[in-house]
């Protein structure tokens, strides 16, 4: 894949909206907890999407898929049915076969729930292998430490 001249990512945080549906809460409203992962997931997808990475075509064309290796969250506020979340994305490290990413998901300015999560880059038999080049190049200059 051949990227143009100016990097899409080259802001330090990638931003995504996100609306809580009622398939998202439970009964009393709240966002189910497993459901923050699923925002995060989203926030990702977009976040190489906007880069010109889409997952259907790294697996058609190159036959590799990003899989969550390891993920941690941490919760600190509810989110309630309706209401308009921004989650940000910041890569945080690269190794040979993986992408280091924190994520937090917001409310109004206020953090409700922080991500932490290392994608692994495998082939299709499941084994880790390298980065793929364009992607590596478009992910470097925006690591935050």
């Amino acid at each position: 894949m051949t990227l143009t001249a100016m990097n899409p990512l080259a802001a330090p945080q990638h931003h995504h909206p996100i609306r809580v549906y009622y398939e998202d809460t439970d009964a009393g409203g709240i966002v189910y907890y497993a459901n923050y992962l699923k925002f995060a997931e989203r926030a990702r997808t977009e976040m190489l999407r906007e880069a010109g990475f889409h997952h259907s075509a790294m697996m058609q064309g190159d036959g590799i898929m990003l899989a969550v290796r390891r993920v941690t969250a941490d919760y600190f506020r509810p989110a309630k049915l309706d209401d308009a979340l921004d989650v940000t994305t910041s890569v945080t490290g690269l190794g040979a076969a993986t992408v280091d990413l924190d994520q937090s998901i917001r409310r109004e300015g206020v953090e409700l729930c922080r991500v932490h999560v290392t994608i692994a880059c495998v082939g299709r038999d499941g084994r880790p292998v390298r980065l793929p080049a364009d992607l590596r190049a478009t992910l470097t200059p925006i690591i935050q430490s």
